[in-house]
């Protein structure tokens, strides 16, 4: 078999950024707080965590006091910077950049329909770390959509700025923007004219991958997946993987390869999400070419 790892994989450099920065700080001390788990995937958060990385939630940042805390890529909200200053928290603020010009254009925008009696949409996962830093913008005040059904918390008969969560689907955004333009369209009835404005944000890093994916994806006989099963992106990217090639295979390590899925003669193509290190890439690759010989043997 030929085993190849797709060389477009692996960490955005948000979350590449985020991990450097906490080995650094790790290095000169031993033990440093992160809030949530520094990537959505659960061996490299244990690789952390066996050099001192200790993961917390929101409840335990509030009791903690004079000490370090890591704020990971996905961002956070400003109440989490107010409580820092009130109790004397240090933050290593690992926010990625992308992360941090949308949660300005956000609180921007919804500065401005707060003045128009208009509503920011949010196109993403609710209760996700990087939503929870967006929301936060708003007082709370955004509308989180996922899908169709969640459209119904919209008010046609007023402004709407639409923003998206920066991993989501390309094609999702623009499908679900199409949604909301047809119905604004269908409220004009009543109204002459509704403010609607659809701004893309999504990380031209993690969008590229779409269709970077689709060629790898055609390219093989089989696909590995690497995620974490946390992570949003890596579920949207399989998904990507699989509407190319039926034998593709959500897997978060080398223990769920199962040597049925092969022929002798296969392609096997290993690629991942954002949040998928390309150490743990590089052991399934190793994993396969292991039962390589087993299955000549069958």
């Amino acid at each position: 078999m030929q085993v190849t790892i797709d060389k477009n994989s692996g960490y955005c450099f948000g979350v590449e950024f985020a991990i450097k920065m906490a080995e650094d700080e790790m290095e000169n001390s031993d033990q440093l707080y992160c809030l949530g788990d520094i990537v959505h995937n659960d061996m490299e958060v244990k690789r952390l965590r066996d050099k001192g990385l200790v993961v917390i939630d929101r409840e335990k940042l509030q009791e903690l006091s004079n000490c370090k805390v890591l704020i990971r890529a996905h961002g956070e909200p400003p109440e989490t910077y107010k409580m820092a200053i009130e109790n004397n928290i240090e933050l290593i603020d690992a926010s990625c950049p992308v992360v941090l010009k949308l949660q300005h254009r956000v609180k921007t925008a919804f500065d401005k329909m707060e003045r128009e009696n208009g509503q920011i949409v949010i196109y993403g996962k609710k209760g996700h770390a990087e939503v929870i830093g967006l929301t936060g913008q708003t007082l709370e005040k955004a509308i989180v959509v996922m899908e169709e059904a969640d459209l119904e918390k919209i008010d046609y008969r007023r402004p709407v700025t639409l923003f998206s969560q920066t991993t989501k689907s390309t094609k999702g955004f623009y499908e679900l923007s199409e949604k909301i333009e047809s119905k604004i369209k269908a409220a004009k009835g009543e109204i002459e004219e509704i403010d609607f404005n659809a701004n893309d944000s999504i990380c031209r890093q993690v969008s590229n991958r779409e269709p970077q994916l689709m060629r790898f994806a055609q390219e093989n006989d089989v696909i590995l997946f690497v995620s974490g099963k946390k992570s949003s992106n890596g579920k949207a990217l399989y998904q990507v993987c699989l509407s190319e090639n039926p034998r593709s295979y959500f897997i978060e390590n080398e223990t769920e390869v199962n040597p049925d899925w092969f022929t002798p003669s296969d392609k096997v193509g290993i690629c991942g999400a954002t949040s998928t290190p390309m150490w743990l890439m590089e052991q399934v690759k190793s994993h396969v070419e292991a039962l390589e010989e087993n299955i000549l043997e069958a």
